[in-house]
């Protein structure tokens, strides 16, 4: 019988290089900074790393602004390093997904230089989107870059070009066969070189149509698109069924594409998972039917409340819309675009989510600095590079609070992570977060994600699915409670301020506040906790 492929249930560990760990004191992390920490991120339990981009960039936009997808930025190394961090990756039984970055280039790349250089209506431009301007020179419709002010910028001969994000990058056009072919070009560069599969950034955003028509609320449109801004969820859906530049029907062409380069591969597994923010949720299943991508992220825990039928419904539905294309759900409390999840709803909150999350079926997405229950950095605005912050003039905050390197050692910063000055500033409380700290203190956030993906990986993957037993549809009489048994194991999250008494045979295994009850029969769930149980 064909074992189940390696991505299906695995758990997967995201490095934005940048912040991982700098070997060379210039205080930018590196991939040889990577490379020599692989054996920490063995020890916690993951299946593969996600490496946020590394590639040539004059990182307007913190990588993701790429100059040449397949070659490596000397900020942080060359190609030799690219391999030898796979090759070390491999010898630890990692696998390694890369990003990839087709919606834009930057404007450093050799074609958009062409394309300045060239005529309107040329070969060059067409690889882009370059319009004409109105008649009364404005930019071709009123679209909002979801960085702040508009997606046109103009050029010297007049003509605009689109941007949905910084202005440094410039949109691609996916309707010029050289795209297509050059991106065919990129996939299969670091398939040759050995990596596993990609994560696709702005995996919806390939296809735009009615470039020439104006929306009604730009604004709250680019609003209701990011994930750092807060808004009431009606009025964020409302707007998003109406977003004119993602999730159109072309985009599953390109990956249909796509999934027959990753297949030729043979057995390998390679894997590819979207990036595709998408309104109503059943669309997202379209990234995943059987001969497109084999995951797509699910963001809804990203900003979800820490509140039992919030969670349920989410979680419930994703599971439900996945299993319509034969597919399993991801989950992911925090990543390199959004609030670290301990910031955003708390220290025993946080613990008792990863812990619920890690017992589901599908795969768990974990960033850097999670596992070590990592809050955001507090940075002065004078210390703040995201685009997104400088376009609003400050409105935004933007990502950087995310971004803030890892600590790794000692009493004061940089924590280890650099002899230098690191290129976001670490605040003096971060002591108590440091691997160093944690792997000694049994109570610690590390120490609860290696004890919990330990236990998972032995009770849980491949598992099945879910029965609930305790929710807001199961007739649960106890405000905050959510309950499930999986295989061989009974999950309680108490989300209430009170604990909670449940009754189920087994041995408690872990709970995420590190109170165990010595009842085989009865025990007690205290507030704001999980529990695993043994049946």
């Amino acid at each position: 019988m064909k074992s189940m492929p390696w991505w299906k249930e695995a758990v997967i560990y995201q490095i934005y290089p940048r912040s991982f760990y700098d070997s060379n004191g210039d205080g930018e992390g590196d991939l040889q900074g990577i490379t020599s920490r692989l054996e920490y991120v063995k020890s916690l339990g993951v299946d593969a790393i996600w490496l946020s981009p590394f590639y040539t960039s004059p990182n307007k936009d913190g990588g993701y602004d790429v100059a040449n997808p397949r070659d490596v930025d000397p900020r942080f190394g060359d190609l030799s390093d690219a391999k030898a961090l796979i090759k070390r990756a491999h010898d630890l039984n990692l696998r390694v997904i890369a990003d990839i970055v087709p919606n834009h280039f930057s404007d450093q790349h050799e074609w958009f230089q062409s394309a300045l250089q060239s005529q309107p209506g040329s070969a060059e431009r067409n690889r882009f989107h370059f319009y004409d301007a109105k008649a009364d020179g404005t930019p071709p419709n009123n679209w909002i870059s979801l960085f702040g002010g508009p997606s046109w910028t103009q050029v010297a001969d007049g003509q605009y070009y689109l941007h949905l994000f910084d202005s440094s990058q410039p949109d691609l056009n996916w309707e010029n066969a050289d795209v297509n072919a050059d991106f065919e070009e990129t996939l299969r560069f670091w398939l040759d070189l050995g990596v596993d599969g990609f994560r696709i950034d702005v995996a919806h955003g390939l296809v735009k149509e009615e470039i020439g028509k104006d929306h009604p609320d730009p604004t709250g449109l680019s609003n209701a698109l990011r994930l750092d801004v807060d808004m009431d969820t009606a009025l964020r859906n409302s707007l998003l069924e109406s977003v004119p530049y993602f999730d159109r029907q072309g985009v599953h062409e390109i990956y249909r594409r796509w999934r027959k380069i990753f297949d030729s591969y043979g057995d390998r597994e390679v894997m590819a998972v979207a990036e595709a923010w998408v309104h109503p949720p059943i669309n997202a299943t379209r990234y995943v039917r059987s001969d497109e991508l084999h995951q797509v992220f699910n963001f809804d825990l990203l900003t979800a409340p820490f509140e039992s039928a919030f969670l349920y419904d989410v979680i419930s539905r994703s599971i439900e819309l996945n299993a319509t294309v034969n597919a399993l759900p991801t989950w992911a409390l925090s990543n390199h675009d959004s609030p670290r999840v301990a910031s955003r709803i708390g220290d025993h909150q946080s613990r008792a989510l990863a812990l619920f999350v890690f017992a589901l079926p599908g795969s768990a997405y974990i960033f850097a600095g999670q596992e070590l229950g990592l809050p955001d950095g507090e940075l002065e605005n004078s210390d703040r590079q995201d685009p997104s912050f400088i376009r609003s003039n400050g409105e935004i905050k933007g990502r950087d609070g995310a971004r803030v390197p890892l600590p790794w050692s000692g009493d004061v910063p940089p924590f280890g992570f650099s002899t230098g000055k690191p290129w976001l500033p670490m605040q003096q409380s971060w002591s108590a977060f440091t691997v160093e700290i944690e792997k000694s203190d049994p109570s610690s956030v590390l120490n609860l994600y290696t004890a919990a993906l330990a236990l998972r990986a032995q009770h849980l993957t491949g598992a099945g699915v879910i029965a609930w037993l305790e929710s807001p549809s199961h007739g649960a009489m106890r405000e905050g409670l959510l309950a499930f048994r999986r295989g061989s194991i009974t999950v309680y999250m108490n989300l209430s301020g009170q604990d909670y008494a449940v009754e189920v045979e087994g041995q408690t295994i872990i709970t995420s506040s590190g109170d165990f009850t010595a009842s085989h029969i009865v025990r007690v769930v205290p507030a704001c906790s999980t529990m695993w149980i043994l049946n």
